[in-house]
Formats: C-alpha cells, sequence, structure tokens
C-alpha cells in the first residue's frame, strides 16, 4: 500500500468535520454506520474517528441516495464492488505466484 493510501486510511477526523465535508448529520452518519455502509475507528473515549476514504464512501453513499437507492440497495452494490476488489486481488496475487514459479524455473535451468 503507497503512503498515499494509508494517509487516506487514516482515522484522524472527528464526526464534526465529517459532518461539515459531507453536509449530513451525525444521526445519519451514525445510522449508515449502524447498517454497515462506513465503519469508522474508534478514538480513545470511544468517539468515531473518520478517514478520508470514510469521508469518500459518505460522500458515495449520498450520491447513491439522492439517485433513489435505498440503504440495502448501497450495501449491495458495495458488496458486489468489494467482491470485484478481492478478485482483482487475488487474481494478481495468483499471477504473481505464477511469475514467481517460472522465473524460479529460469534461474535453475539458466544456471549450469
Amino acid at each position: 500500500m503507497s503512503g498515499r493510501e494509508l494517509r487516506r486510511n487514516l482515522a484522524i477526523l472527528p464526526i464534526s468535520t465529517v459532518r461539515e465535508l459531507t453536509m449530513l448529520t451525525d444521526r445519519q452518519i451514525r445510522y449508515y454506520e449502524q447498517h454497515e455502509l462506513v465503519a469508522p475507528k474508534r478514538g480513545k473515549g470511544g468517539q468515531r474517528r473518520f478517514s478520508l476514504n470514510d469521508v469518500d464512501r459518505l460522500l458515495t453513499i449520498k450520491d447513491y441516495l439522492d439517485a433513489g437507492d435505498s440503504t440495502k440497495d448501497i450495501k449491495e452494490i458495495f458488496a458486489k464492488q468489494d467482491r470485484k476488489l478481492q478478485q482483482a486481488k487475488d487474481s494478481e496475487a495468483a499471477l504473481r505466484r505464477s511469475l514467481q514459479g517460472e522465473f524460479a524455473q529460469i534461474g535453475r535451468f539458466g544456471h549450469h
């Protein structure tokens, strides 16, 4: 994972900042968390801490809702996206293992 992606995953934003960035209410944000559409981390004392990726996800949720999708629809959309992402990661890992195997074979036969 790149340094940029690591920074985007840092859960440092309080709900007050997220509320301002997304124009969602605390109640809406908690509702989306309750329905597992977003999963903020918890800081000391139990307060929610959001990452930039969480903010992006909340904005995406808002866009889907504005387009007429239900929270159930959105959950299914996210699940499908997560499956595709996992399949891509699995394919990439399989390709990497295959190439490593081929390079190992080449290395064995190339050094006589």
